[in-house]
């Protein structure tokens, strides 16, 4: 695509992301990387440099120790809100037990309503709620993969320009790639179900009007959500529409995860040309700080190893601060320096 990013054969990958800025077909845009590296300020500070070229952007936390309301300053919950201070830049956090616990619920709810809508009033046990926790149990994942699908879904519904993810450390954005292969199961799982108890609730709620209704409505629910989650899916394996950038330290635990991740995210086809290396120190030549000296020493031999790995991605250097980058203010000044290169003093 003729908006899409490209560096030519001989050209530099310049330490910046302005690459990403640039790119404007991207729609899906993912921070990860281990606990603790500084994913939450670097999706934070990305999120304000795309406000800036894009007329609506759309930040989202997926890790349940969410930190986006601590870094603004600001409480965020389940739906968009406007970040203060910061023009065309929304935010949303995302409890994924929370919204399987919504979804429980509603379907328990509608069930006991078609249980006491008919002569023999019993309220329905075995309705869609009841399903779909028994699903949740016997597959790993499900639960995760519903949840996902509920927030596509209200994410799908609103006109964003670009999606940004603040993901968990567990990897489960990794996961997300398999959701629609879990759904189909899911789906399996129902049918069984269906057909196994079919009888059952007729003969329990038939009078009711739940039994078949409502295990119909179940699978039409399951059906709806694996036709969402496939079709993004697909897009987060166009290049053109989707990206993912690898936070790290220079430290070796880090920097092995890193690795691990970018060969995951390379067999499910997730395009990934950009590094953030983090809380970076550069004493000096003249510091006297012996523990700075080798820290810095230390750094260097990771940095030069991520380098060496990944000389055809854009690596950019963020150093290590003397204050907690927090608020709109600091977030905006430290979101320079992942377009314009830290110059680290002599």
């Amino acid at each position: 695509m003729a908006d899409t990013a490209v560096i030519g054969a001989g050209e530099e990958f310049a330490p910046t992301l302005q690459n990403i800025l640039d790119q404007k077909s991207l729609r899906w845009i993912f921070v990860g990387g281990k606990g603790g590296v500084g994913k939450t300020t670097t999706s934070c500070s990305l999120a304000v440099q795309m406000a800036q070229v894009r007329s609506k952007v759309l930040l989202i936390s997926t890790d349940p120790a969410h930190n986006l309301s601590d870094a603004f300053g600001q409480q965020f919950g389940k739906d968009a809100q406007k970040v203060e201070n910061v023009d065309n830049l929304w935010a949303m956090e995302i409890d994924p037990s929370a919204t399987l616990e919504e979804m429980f619920e509603q379907s328990n709810q509608l069930a006991a309503g078609a249980g006491s809508g008919g002569s023999g009033g019993a309220a329905n046990p075995l309705g869609m709620g009841g399903l779909l926790e028994d699903i949740t149990a016997s597959i790993p994942g499900v639960d995760e993969a519903m949840s996902f699908a509920e927030v596509m879904k209200q994410v799908k519904s609103t006109n964003f320009d670009v999606i940004i993810f603040d993901t968990a450390p567990t990897g489960h954005t990794l996961r997300f790639l398999s959701f629609p292969t879990v759904l189909e199961k899911a789906l399996g799982k129902v049918s069984e179900l269906t057909g196994r108890l079919g009888p059952l609730l007729n003969g329990m709620l038939g009078q009711a009007g739940g039994g078949n209704a409502d295990a119909s409505a179940m699978l039409s629910k399951l059906e709806t959500m694996r036709q969402t989650i496939s079709e993004v899916n697909t897009q987060f394996k166009n290049p053109d529409l989707t990206t993912f950038v690898a936070v790290c330290i220079p430290e070796f635990l880090s920097l092995y995860e890193m690795e691990r991740m970018i060969q995951e995210l390379a067999g499910f086809h997730i395009d990934i040309h950009c590094i953030v290396v983090n809380q970076m120190l550069f004493p000096g030549s003249t510091s006297t700080c012996a523990q700075c000296n080798a820290r810095y020493k230390m750094q260097q031999k990771y940095y030069e190893q991520i380098m060496d790995l990944y000389e055809d991605f854009h690596v950019v250097r963020m150093p290590l601060l003397t204050e907690e980058v927090r608020g709109a203010a600091r977030i905006k000044e430290f979101s320079q320096m992942l377009i314009e290169p830290y110059n680290p003093p002599n």
